[in-house]
């Protein structure tokens, strides 16, 4: 954990948030701007600053967030239309937070390329 990490704080229960989701390895919550009508954020209780920062040791980890997204699609009632698993990585790929995370955005057509 980063002690001034927003996301770890959000994950470890210091910052209020309303999860939708919860394990020992992942939390997820509804984003606070909105870019589609279902969207989520997936953050790993692990503090990972970027995409480039992962290992080989993460690649479970990894994989467990998408099924977690797929499931969270499902729960929602927005799988079986289509959604976008979005990482963004560091300033130029639009990263604001700096702890890994994924948006899960559903409820609308998906436009392409996405900009």
């Amino acid at each position: 954990m980063s002690t001034d990490c927003l996301f770890c704080k959000i994950s470890q229960g210091d910052i209020p948030a309303k999860l939708v989701y919860e394990d020992e390895s992942v939390v997820a919550f509804r984003d606070i701007n909105p870019q589609a009508p279902q969207h989520f954020l997936l953050i790993p209780r692990k503090h990972i600053r970027t995409t480039l920062d992962l290992s080989e040791e993460d690649a479970a980890l990894i994989g467990h967030i998408y099924l977690v997204a797929g499931k969270i699609a499902t729960q929602f009632d927005f799988a079986d239309e289509g959604f976008r698993v979005v990482n963004n990585c560091n300033e130029g790929g639009g990263q604001v937070v700096w702890h890994l995370h994924f948006h899960l955005l559903g409820g609308r057509q998906m436009g392409w390329p996405p900009g």
